[in-house]
């Protein structure tokens, strides 16, 4: 049983934190923001591949989170629903690699239709993080830094600065500040997500479409509201909502889904995705890299959680 030290508190590392600590690792989780508060709340998180590489071991971590949360989905307390919907396609040469960890998909004019999970963020992350602490998984508020030009091998003591005990493994979940953590990794670079929430008129089912003429759309049904965007910015770190953006969105979710005419906003925000070149998950020394998922935290989380459990052995 080791002391093991997760960086971060957003779908990645909770899940994590939950992972290590089932394998039986002693888990203390080091974040300087709760999930509630991270980019894990604003998105949409239907179990799709966004912005990342699809690389074979991204769809095997997809195809083992699809299978996680399709089990989650029998809690209501999750907040974890199945949900069928359409993916837009509209060029010839569209990756569809990602409907291999898929069940029941189908092909249709339009694009593919298929049954997801769809994971209603403050429910979900809410649930999450009560059954991490449940597993004895301690949590320290606090900001982990490199003072001046210190390598990565220097973040085992930066962490037991914050906690009193130094750990015998430390995984970096940090979002868009681990490639710091992790020796200067300049690949990794944040994408800029706009959102709105209207009121849900009665919708169940879900619809994205990447390649919209007018931008990134997609419509996303929740149990009170709808999640509608979106933007796709890269190195865009602008956390401000932009009416003009806002004005945007509406415009094309309306177009794309008739029904959203009239429904009042609920709510807005802004979220930057932490992605990189590829996603990187590794061992190095006693350091665990786990980060770069872009849009994709919560559709390769619990893949990804269980392969870190494994990295640690």
């Amino acid at each position: 049983m080791n002391r093991v030290v997760v960086v971060g508190a957003g779908v990645l590392g909770l899940t994590v934190a939950h992972e290590l600590a089932v394998a039986g690792h002693r888990v203390h989780v080091v974040a300087d923001r709760a999930a509630r508060d991270s980019v894990s709340a604003v998105a949409a998180a239907i179990w799709f591949p966004h912005a990342v590489a699809l690389e074979p071991d991204v769809l095997e971590s997809s195809r083992v989170t699809y299978d996680r949360l399709t089990k989650l989905a029998d809690d209501p307390a999750t907040g974890v629903v199945m949900r069928s919907g359409l993916v837009r396609v509209r060029r010839a040469e569209t990756d569809l690699s990602w409907t291999s960890a898929v069940p029941w998909h189908e092909p249709v004019a339009e694009g593919v239709r298929c049954t997801v999970p769809v994971v209603e963020t403050s429910r979900y992350l809410s649930w999450l993080g009560a059954r991490v602490a449940a597993l004895g998984v301690s949590t320290t508020w606090g900001t982990v830094s490199l003072p001046g030009r210190q390598g990565a091998e220097a973040l085992p003591a930066a962490v037991a600065a914050i906690i009193g005990e130094q750990p015998d493994a430390v995984v970096v979940a940090a979002g868009l500040r681990s490639g710091a953590l992790l020796g200067g990794d300049d690949e990794v670079y944040p994408i800029r997500g706009q959102v709105v929430r209207l009121a849900n008129p009665g919708l169940t089912e879900w619809v994205t479409d990447e390649d919209n003429p007018g931008g990134l759309t997609y419509v996303v049904p929740r149990t009170d509201d709808v999640v509608c965007g979106g933007t796709g910015q890269i190195g865009d770190r602008d956390e401000t909502i932009d009416p003009a953006t806002e004005e945007a969105i509406l415009r094309r979710v309306r177009e794309l889904v008739p029904a959203l005419a009239d429904q009042p906003v609920l709510s807005r925000a802004v979220g930057l995705r932490p992605a990189r070149t590829n996603r990187r998950l590794e061992m190095i020394g006693e350091l665990v890299a786990c980060y770069g998922h872009g849009g994709s935290g919560f559709t390769l989380s619990w893949g990804d959680a269980a392969r870190v459990a494994e990295l640690l052995g």
